[in-house]
């Protein structure tokens, strides 16, 4: 029962390594070997082939230094055969000279005429003497009666230059395969270097690998890869990763729609795919710090920057644009609760005049007292109606004129203004106006004589709108810095963010082809100009009946949430 767990785990330990380390020096190891192997037999191939072409030009040198001498080719022709005759005798001294396994010489029919073996002179030579006795030198590896060997023929002349014979010399190819086998232990002593030097390195490069790895195997690294993707492309928080040269290496689903870019992003650098602004300057890290705000299109984005260690770095995107706009939306009901009490405090103090009034009998002053108070009210309304027809806008106007009176501020619309029913995106301009109003009413109020002008004219399909209070201005060093993201000089409310508004306004405003700039004119405070051409459609084209927003059937005004209204466009002040 004990016996199959120790042999599973020998199986294991016996099977391909998991780590990469192991798995990457094996490889490596098994590659030089393999090399080292294949250029050794590649080497000795050649080497082969040389001592064979050594020792048969050998063979013929030794030849036709035999065939060169006059005195054999005249005992050849002078005298027989025999085992002590003068071309034996001369054969046998080149012969132990040279260390030649044999030197032969014979006639033109192919008799020998010397031989290591006399026995067998006098009789026919065992290969084809042929093309040495047509006059060709003849170089060869070939098995006669002394066994393999490699062997010179060259054929021998008379003084007439006739070819009277042949010289047929032979080298001993043990001696050539001796060579060659005394060169092998030099050459595997080098291979054996070169192996050892191979196996060091790869020992290095898998312990390089190791660090790097962090000693994971391939499967896990595999499975990581597997689970980043799927997790990168799952979450709802957006996420950038940039190489050292500032070019976006990876951008999930989530980066891509809140920077509104598609995966052809990838690879190319950031500057160029969002071009000059904010969001780029977050993200490339030419701003720093923690939670930094910024506005990509209509969407409000918190962004964190962590650099890498190959000098890129990570950045996280996380959309606040609903948040912001229910934090704006605190803020104004914080606002909106503190005018209520004072309004509350101002219509008891009203009652309780009109309770007098009533007890004291003084009823046509009573008729008189509601009257005015109705009167005011009604006159505003009536005064931003006659000259904002776009029922969305001329609403907005006259909650704000509430609430800047309950602070004190005089809010009217300047002298001239008229704007009509025919705008394009009367939500957008709504949103413009909105934050102005609310920027200037922040910087007015508490001031002498507080005021808040509101000027609106068409000019052809362009509407211009200018706002000017009666506020401490905005210094000029500061007028560029103002539209900035995140730039204000105001406390922090309650959901910890500032400075989106008027960047809010001038995106607004270039969406539309258009611009806003800030002004200090000469009686004090500080003037916005909006410009938003082709903010108008042409007349004929919008119904006035359907140009206006959208009515419940209470006659409210339902607002599309497209763009978040934050409030806030003053935080510049």
């Amino acid at each position: 029962m004990s016996a199959p767990p120790p042999a599973a785990g020998r199986a294991c330990r016996l099977g391909w390594p998991q780590r990469v380390f192991s798995q990457v020096l094996l490889m490596q190891l098994a590659i030089a070997t393999g090399v080292t192997v294949l250029a050794t037999g590649l080497f000795l191939a050649p080497l082969s082939a040389q001592l064979d072409d050594q020792a048969m030009r050998r063979a013929l040198a030794i030849a036709q230094s035999t065939a060169a001498q006059p005195q054999i080719t005249e005992a050849l022709l002078t005298t027989a055969p025999a085992s002590a005759g003068p071309v034996q005798s001369a054969t046998e001294r080149i012969r132990r000279a040279t260390g030649a396994e044999y030197v032969v010489v014979m006639d033109r029919r192919g008799v020998r005429w010397s031989h290591t073996d006399t026995a067998r002179i006098g009789r026919v030579v065992s290969t084809d003497p042929s093309d040495a006795l047509a006059g060709r030198d003849v170089m060869e590896i070939d098995s006669g009666t002394l066994g393999r060997s490699a062997r010179g023929k060259v054929p021998l002349r008379d003084e007439a230059n006739r070819v009277v014979g042949a010289v047929s010399v032979g080298i001993a190819y043990d001696s050539v395969r001796a060579r060659l086998l005394a060169a092998i232990p030099g050459l595997l002593a080098y291979a054996g270097g070169a192996l050892s030097v191979g196996a060091l390195a790869a020992w290095l490069i898998s312990r390089r690998l190791q660090r790097q790895t962090h000693d994971l195997a391939f499967s896990d690294i595999s499975a990581l890869l597997t689970e980043r993707e799927a997790m990168l492309h799952s979450i709802r928080e957006g996420v950038v990763a940039l190489d050292q040269n500032g070019r976006i290496r990876l951008l999930n689903d989530e980066a891509q729609r809140l920077l509104g870019l598609g995966p052809d992003a990838a690879g190319r650098p950031l500057d160029t795919v969002l071009g000059e602004g904010r969001t780029a300057d977050v993200l490339a890290g030419r701003v720093v710090g923690d939670d930094l705000l910024t506005v990509q299109g209509a969407r409000v984005l918190l962004a964190n920057r962590m650099p890498t260690d190959d000098g890129g770095a990570v950045a996280t995107l996380r959309d606040r644009t609903e948040l912001e706009h229910l934090g704006r939306e605190l803020d104004s009901t914080r606002g909106l609760i503190d005018a209520l009490r004072a309004q509350d405090h101002e219509h008891a103090n009203r009652l309780h005049t009109l309770l007098g009034l009533l007890e004291l009998d003084m009823h046509e002053d009573a008729m008189e007292y509601v009257t005015e108070v109705v009167g005011v009210h009604r006159a505003t309304a009536e005064q931003v109606t006659e000259k904002v027809r776009d029922p969305l806008l001329a609403a907005l106007l006259v909650g704000k004129a509430t609430v800047a009176a309950e602070r004190g501020v005089a809010l009217r619309v300047a002298p001239g203004s008229l704007l009509p029913d025919r705008l394009v995106d009367p939500r957008g301009l709504v949103t413009v106006v909105g934050n102005l109003v609310d920027n200037a009413l922040d910087a007015a109020a508490g001031t002498d004589g507080a005021l808040i002008e509101l000027g609106l004219r068409a000019e052809g399909r362009t509407v211009v709108l200018r706002v000017r209070d009666s506020g401490p201005g905005v210094p000029p060093a500061q007028r560029a810095s103002i539209f900035t993201e995140g730039w204000s000089t105001k406390e922090l409310p309650a959901h910890g963010r500032r400075g989106l508004g008027l960047a809010l306004v001038r995106r607004l405003a270039e969406r539309q082809g258009g611009g806003v700039t800030v002004d200090g004119p000469a009686g004090g405070g500080a003037e916005f100009t909006v410009v938003l051409p082709e903010a108008l459609a042409d007349p004929g084209m919008t119904d006035p009946e359907t140009a206006g927003p959208e009515t419940t059937g209470t006659g409210r005004t339902e607002p599309e949430p497209t763009e978040p209204n934050t409030g806030i466009a003053g935080e510049a002040q």
